[in-house]
């Protein structure tokens, strides 16, 4: 089914292939989507095989006890609210239908009909009296519940994100982590106020169902199973059409996910300029219909099998209905009940079909949203890590860090990024780290830097293993100048602080060793600055320039530690030039991890370890690795040639 779009392509977009460039490629030449592949709804029947009216019936008290938690924990006194309204309303629902009675059988009595009319008037007033005081009361029911479902979705995006911020780095590495993630964002936090009001419309209509229901009890037994009758079919139609949308939903996931990306790719900043540069308009809209276009085929089958099921309970309903007004006609025709009682009775009857069928309606909805709840819920308890004994305080600093004989590989690989690493950073050192792409650098960093947590071997700082203090405390003793650091939408000051405030001069000093101070005394608001052009006023930064901001972060930090990874990819040779002595003269005193492919910049280090396929091959002074016969003499050689051309 993913390759009928691309058939179509062939035949269309005479448009785009006018804007394309020569060299923007044939269709053929789109990428494999074989892995997109729109499986009908019965593809996840085993996840889907137990999703019953019966399954929905068990399950809907857990999805309202849920529901009423989060509700509670959001605001107590909007639950209270309500809950409790509801219950007044529907109290008054039954007052009324039962005091509909009285005026029916005040009206159908003999007599003139001024008389029938006077006698009717006070049941009338109570009638009236019930009617206002209901709407009252939902209304003010309503409002409370208003206010309660921005208040859930509020905590259930906090605990959300408070999650994917904190959960191990690892797991962003983990491809199925990223699908929980994308089911618990896309759908599942969001549907957090829609359960909590689906769940709150449930009590709603159950109490108005409860009350017409009591009120054909009181006034026939044999009434109150015709309801049932009536709305049978359409609880079948309303669940089927649930199962359908949620597995449907569920197999499209890579789909959703593929054109979020191409998406993102056609309509973002940061690559606008590479697609007019490699003219890539036609290609990447080429590609996102045909994504566009399997997600399509799919929601139109979606379509067209909701309806036939709703059309099938819409007919079967109106034979239920037939049926429960044929069974009043039976009772008045053998006299089994009086004609006032008859005419309530259709009035309740009335009620409780459109308080059975709001009930259904809320039930769909509240199973249908608590099925993306419920992936909310579970991604949060899977990474909910399970309470630990509680860890020690990193010390403040150390004479020596030991990496002893670390192993570590990222889920889904069968080769280990780190084999068997063992290398020691001594108090005021500066070690670098070199290697070809792919060597381990930056992986063996990110363990040195509490991100990464190895799968055996230890990381010693003097005697304390890292494994037995806290990470979070960890990670406050370390500073780390990314290569691919985050250009953060916020003011110059805040992408130096990062959150950390130590003083107006602390932020002054760590700019000026980094040579970020030029940057901005340049920028018109000085620190305070926004750096995204996006935004009203906001300025934008060169790749160089931003460099030197990301450099004085960790200046800023000032922190035991540093890591330098790739500190000066962006930099032309001047400014890589300074920015090497000011970490130098920087790191008086302090310990620099250095990790750079150009060698140059690593002649003064202290010590050099050279990383090859997870292996540490060699390690020296610049002058002892020089003079050997090794991976380090090679490449330093061969960047010497290149310079020296």
């Amino acid at each position: 089914m993913a390759t009928a779009p691309l058939e179509e392509n062939r035949e269309r977009d005479p448009e785009s292939d006018r804007d394309s460039g020569p060299d923007e490629g044939r269709i053929d030449d789109l990428p494999d989507f074989s892995d997109l592949t729109t499986h009908n709804w019965h593809a996840h029947d085993d996840t889907m095989s137990g999703v019953g009216f019966v399954t929905i019936a068990r399950r809907l008290p857990a999805l309202i006890g849920q529901a009423v938690r989060m509700a509670w924990q959001a605001s107590p006194r909007d639950t209270v609210a309500t809950v409790l309204l509801n219950l007044l309303a529907g109290v008054f629902t039954a007052f009324g239908l039962l005091a509909t009675t009285g005026v029916l059988e005040a009206l159908f009595t003999a007599g003139p009909t001024p008389d029938r009319v006077r006698a009717a008037l006070p049941s009338l007033l109570l009638v009236g009296v019930a009617a206002v005081l209901r709407t009252l009361l939902q209304a003010g029911a309503g409002w409370a519940q208003s206010r309660l479902e921005p208040q859930v979705n509020r905590i259930a995006e906090e605990r959300l994100y408070g999650l994917t911020s904190k959960v191990e780095l690892i797991r962003f590495d983990d491809p199925d982590f990223h699908d929980s993630l994308q089911r618990a964002r896309s759908r599942g936090v969001s549907s957090a106020d829609s359960v909590v009001g689906s769940a709150i419309d449930v009590l709603t209509a159950g109490i108005s169902l409860i009350a017409a229901g009591g009120v054909l009890g009181v006034l026939h037994p044999v009434l109150l199973p015709l309801l049932v009758i009536a709305v049978l079919p359409d609880a079948w139609a309303t669940v089927r059409a649930a199962r359908m949308r949620y597995a449907t939903m569920l197999s499209l996931l890579p789909t959703y996910r593929r054109k979020w990306i191409i998406s993102e790719l056609l309509a973002d900043r940061d690559t606008a300029a590479e697609v007019r540069s490699f003219t890539m308009r036609g290609f990447l809209l080429r590609v996102y219909d045909l994504v566009a276009r399997t997600e399509q085929n799919v929601l139109v089958q979606l379509a067209r099998r909701q309806t036939m099921a709703r059309l099938v309970g819409e007919a079967l309903g109106g034979v239920g209905a037939g049926l429960v007004y044929l069974a009043l006609g039976l009772l008045l025709a053998t006299g089994s009940v009086p004609l006032a009682i008859a005419g309530t009775a259709v009035l309740a009857v009335r009620s409780g079909q459109g308080s059975l069928t709001n009930l259904l309606y809320a039930v769909n909805r509240l199973y249908e949203n608590g099925l993306y709840f419920t992936d909310f819920i579970d991604f949060c308890e899977a990474n909910e890590s399970a309470p630990e004994a509680e860890r020690g305080r990193p010390p403040a600093g150390f004479d020596r860090i030991t990496v002893d004989d670390v192993t570590f590989t990222y889920p889904g690989k069968d080769t280990p990024a780190l084999a068997g690493v063992s290398i020691h950073i001594d108090r005021g050192e500066v070690v670098a780290l070199v290697g070809e792409n792919g060597s381990g650098k930056t992986t063996l960093s990110k363990i040195l830097a509490g991100l990464y947590a190895p799968a055996t071997g230890r990381v010693l700082w003097d005697g304390t293993d890292l494994a037995e203090v806290e990470p979070h405390l960890l990670r406050g003793n370390i500073a780390v100048i990314a290569q691919d650091h985050t250009r953060w939408p916020l003011t110059a000051r805040h992408n130096i602080t990062m959150g950390l405030e130590k003083g107006e001069d602390a932020v002054v000093r760590a700019a000026g060793v980094a040579g970020a101070d030029e940057v901005i005394a340049e920028l018109p608001s000085g620190y305070q600055t926004l750096l995204d052009r996006r935004f009203k006023d906001g300025q934008e930064l060169s790749g160089g320039q931003w460099q030197r901001i990301a450099v004085a972060r960790g200046f800023y930090r000032d922190a035991p530690l540093l890591i330098c990874d790739e500190p000066t990819a962006a930099l032309d040779a001047r400014a890589e030039h300074a920015l090497f002595d000011r970490i130098r003269q920087h790191s008086d005193g302090r310990t620099v991890l250095l990790i750079t492919h150009r060698l140059a910049s690593v002649r003064h280090a202290d010590r050099i370890y050279v990383l090859d396929h997870g292996l540490v091959v060699e390690q020296g002074t610049h002058d002892e690795l020089v003079g050997g016969d090794g991976i380090y003499a090679d490449l330093y050689n061969l960047q010497a040639r290149a310079y020296s051309r």
